[in-house]
């Protein structure tokens, strides 16, 4: 190309005129039919997606109920054939996220604010951070947080090093990062900037059809975006339930360990009963009030413990294990990402890990999306971005290290068995790691109101997140509906636990997550699509030098 002909990007005035994109805080700048507006008019009748969603979620409660092993069989053929043909589809479609959010936050479209131009963040920068950290996955640092790590260092993925060796706990905690670090969070990440782009800045509702209108035309402001939302509905529950049960799993384990009452179905049954009435409750309260409340003081708890084990435990072996293996993680990061099974055993085992873990992060997509872009308006991209992509995956990989970190170094120099209670049960390393330490009793009951805080927080924003889903979109939907969404959280997760424990649990988290595959790849592109035509870049279009210098000229 010749100098001369050099590209160079100049604004020019946009358009006077009613033109879509002309303001960000004009309701015609929706592009739904339904704006935000509408939707709050009616948000006190219920939607057709309300109920085709509940009506489909209590026959499945009922045909769980009436033949459970028939939907036990059903469950895990499903997910063994989505497992075997299309797993290698979760880690492209979360890979792909990744280089979209960075695209999207520190190229041209970073300074784009998620609202009206001067609109302002409605929390403060750490109250956000603890939502977003608390409410996502905070009962994973529980339920995984020692348990993933010394799985690993027992049997090594994929043969990388021999068990129980110093190049496995390095291998542990590269594969725990990579399950629980930036993948997860720029699928979230890329749901939520749409979510709240197409919410805070087009004034849609808050679903996922309209922002695939671009894409899919006027088809989603009929049945087939229904459909799209009916789906979503029914995934999130799913994703949801999983955490529902890890959680009265890891309050079972804890209150065994410190009353001998046996952590069987029936007191993880009277766990998530007792539980759901409180994260009822709390959603009722308001995003604002019970889930910010609860998520500040959970990450202050989780820190004070965080801390207690790096300071009691092997805190040199625990430093040097995270600069080693990070270095690891992010040398071979595009090697681990795209790692597909090369055999039986590797495909069993990345069903239940990697493919089990992107498919959980899938299915939790559209949640999470929501009740980011609900706390989330007035942040710009590029910030959005940094926090969501960068923050969460620091914080674990930390997490991970202390505690994953600790149980290996005590099995390896003090001649523990943590491993082998690992691997019997992973609900009980956690606590099998607090035992080697001081103030075992102290920190144990720390550990169990953490994770009710966690496993509150999460429901109780599963419960927002449905409502809103079902009632068109608003941003506060009735008591009402939160509930009846709160109740059949509860159940569900109940129903699906006496079917077939945790295995039923993840099972249906993987079908779920399935479709979305398809729907987060739309979404990016509708999202670029809209983010096109917002009006802070109407007007600009690429000249050539000449053409430039001509315009000075005249």
């Amino acid at each position: 190309m010749n100098k001369n002909d050099e590209e160079i990007p100049v604004h020019h005035p946009a358009p006077e005129g009613p033109s879509l994109g002309t303001r960000s805080d004009d309701p015609s700048f929706a592009t739904h039919s339904i704006t935000l507006a509408d939707a709050e008019k009616l948000k006190r009748r219920p939607s057709a997606v309300f109920w085709v969603s509940v009506a489909l979620i209590v026959a499945l409660v009922i045909w769980a109920s009436i033949a459970p092993q028939q939907v036990s069989d059903v469950m895990s053929s499903a997910s063994n054939w989505s497992a075997q043909n299309i797993g290698w589809a979760y880690l492209v479609v979360t890979g792909a996220c990744i280089v979209l959010m960075l695209y999207l936050g520190f190229g041209r479209f970073g300074r784009v604010r998620l609202g009206k131009d001067d609109d302002r963040p409605e929390f403060s920068t750490g109250a956000w951070i603890a939502m977003i950290l608390g409410a996502v996955m905070g009962i994973g640092l529980i339920s995984y947080g020692a348990a993933e790590p010394m799985t690993h260092f027992m049997q090594p993925p994929h043969g990388w090093a021999d068990p129980e060796t110093m190049d496995a706990a390095v291998a542990a905690m590269q594969f725990s990062y990579f399950d629980w670090g930036p993948n997860a969070w720029a699928l979230f990440g890329v749901f939520g900037l749409a979510i709240a782009y197409s919410t805070h800045r087009r004034h849609n509702p808050g679903l996922v059809a309209p922002m695939l209108r671009p894409i899919l035309g006027k088809s989603m402001d009929g049945w087939l975006g229904k459909a799209i939302d009916i789906f979503t509905v029914i995934a999130t529950l799913f994703g949801t339930t999983t955490s529902l049960g890890l959680g009265a799993s890891q309050i079972a384990e804890g209150v065994n360990r410190l009353t001998g009452l046996p952590a069987d179905l029936f007191v993880k049954i009277v766990i998530i009963a007792g539980v759901t009435v409180i994260f009822t409750l709390s959603a009722m309260s308001g995003v604002s009030k019970g889930i910010k409340w609860t998520s500040q003081w959970t990450m202050i708890g989780a820190a004070v413990l965080g801390l207690f084990v790096l300071i009691m435990g092997p805190t040199s072996f625990i430093t040097n294990l995270y600069f080693r293996s990070m270095g690891q993680f992010i040398g071979e990061f595009p090697v681990v990402a795209l790692l597909t099974p090369g055999s039986p055993e590797d495909m069993q085992w990345m069903q239940w890990w990697t493919y089990f873990m992107m498919a959980w992060w899938l299915s939790w997509g559209a949640f999470v999306g929501i009740f980011l872009a609900r706390i989330s308006k007035g942040r710009t991209i590029r910030e959005f971005v940094a926090v969501v992509l960068g923050v969460p995956t620091l914080v674990f990989s930390v997490w991970f290290t202390i505690f994953g970190g600790t149980a290996i170094n005590f099995d390896m120099f003090k001649g523990t068995n943590i491993g082998e209670q690992t691997l019997a049960d992973t609900n009980t390393t956690f606590f099998a790691v607090l035992g080697e330490l001081p103030l075992t009793g102290i920190t144990s009951v720390l550990t169990i109101i953490m994770v009710i805080a966690y496993f509150v927080t999460g429901a109780d924003s599963n419960t927002y997140v449905l409502s809103s889903l079902s009632t068109r979109g608003v941003m506060n939907p009735p008591r009402t509906v939160l509930g009846i969404w709160g109740v059949l959280t509860g159940v569900t997760a109940i129903v699906l636990l006496i079917v077939g424990g945790l295995q039923a649990l993840q099972q249906a988290a993987i079908l779920s997550a399935v479709p979305f595959t398809v729907i987060v790849a739309l979404l990016g592109i509708s999202l670029v699509k809209e983010l096109q035509r917002d009006h802070r870049f109407e007007g600009l279009h690429t000249v050539t030098r000449d053409e430039l210098d001509q315009a000075i000229q005249d």
